[in-house]
């Protein structure tokens, strides 16, 4: 008896295991994909192309402060993941504008020259198309990277920046091998769902949840589109983006209220794949970057988070909040 209930428990688990693995495939620009509030599109024009940027406007769910919050998302990710920050930010009277960059989420995937400049001057367009004179910016991992270029080109637009365990604390050519962008494609064309899963497990998280899996099935999803190589395409050309245009040698240049909220646990490095395991714990050590990086910035405060690693507003998204709305 004892053993055919231990058969049934393994049976269950093997088929609850199915289950939370299976991955649906997605279009590349996340057409079947919800996102939590309205998704609007403002439409440019660059490189002759004709593309579109897929926005989320939020309003407040109280009395409006007359205030706005302006999120940026990290590479491997888009709007969806902020609908936490966003329902927190409305209910003490925020706008939340939640755009997807250029390239990625529900935005268009050209085959363009990516840079922050461009990506900025963007979200700058799409501010002054919503009327929005001065906002809070937000960007966590490569949006982190985005909005210091953002406060950096536009000051008077910032009124707060704020950066959740920001990727760009290193110049990763310092360290990281070069690759090239034809080269990182074929990398990038070797992802799989559960590839995916295997760095959100290694590298985002200090301790996998059921609940996190959603982001290994957007991510995932759309590797089994007959599109993915365009979308493979799009994400080597911003990791070129992200190697080659650093940030920290301006963070003495930011003229903004600056708050870090570090995850301590966070070990991220662009490109980690292409370093040996001696050289990986050098670097991306982000208990030490924080601090090193609050010391940069003038007048800059740090808010740092244990047993937390790349995505506290996920993570530990309570202590998180608290943090984020005292910070405002």
């Amino acid at each position: 008896m004892k053993k055919i209930v231990l058969l049934l428990a393994l049976a269950l688990f093997i088929i609850t295991s199915v289950q939370a693995q299976k991955t649906d495939t997605l279009s590349i620009t996340l057409e079947n994909v919800k996102y939590p509030y309205p998704v609007k599109f403002m439409p440019i024009n660059t490189e002759g192309q004709d593309i579109k940027m897929a926005y989320m406007d939020v309003a407040p769910t109280i009395t409006a402060n007359g205030k706005t919050a302006i999120l940026f998302h990290g590479k491997n990710f888009g709007g969806y993941y902020w609908a936490n920050v966003i329902k927190a930010l409305t209910a003490i009277g925020y706008r939340v504008i939640v755009p997807d960059q250029i390239g990625f989420g529900k935005s268009s995937k050209p085959f363009i020259h990516y840079s922050f400049h461009q990506l900025a001057a963007w979200n700058k367009k799409l501010l002054d198309t919503l009327g929005i004179q001065k906002t809070v910016v937000l960007g966590h991992s490569m949006g982190g990277m985005l909005a210091t270029r953002f406060a950096l080109l536009y000051p008077d637009k910032t009124e707060k920046l704020l950066l959740e365990n920001p990727i760009g604390l290193e110049d990763y050519k310092t360290f990281v091998p070069y690759v090239n962008t034809t080269q990182q494609y074929q990398t990038e064309l070797k992802t799989t769902a559960e590839s995916v899963r295997k760095y959100y497990q290694s590298s985002y998280f200090t301790y996998w949840k059921p609940e996190y899996e959603y982001l290994v099935n957007i991510a995932g999803g759309v590797t089994f589109s007959a599109d993915y190589p365009r979308w493979a395409k799009v994400a080597a050309m911003t990791f070129t983006m992200i190697y080659e245009q650093p940030v920290v040698y301006e963070f003495q240049n930011l003229k903004v209220p600056t708050v870090l909220f570090i995850g301590k646990e966070d070990k991220t490095i662009v490109g980690k794949g292409l370093l040996t395991p001696d050289q990986q714990v050098l670097h991306g050590q982000y208990r030490f970057l924080g601090k090193q990086t609050a010391a940069k910035i003038p007048g800059a405060k740090i808010i740092e988070f244990e047993a937390c690693g790349h995505i506290p507003h996920i993570e530990i998204p309570t202590e998180f909040m608290v943090a984020l709305t005292g910070s405002l």
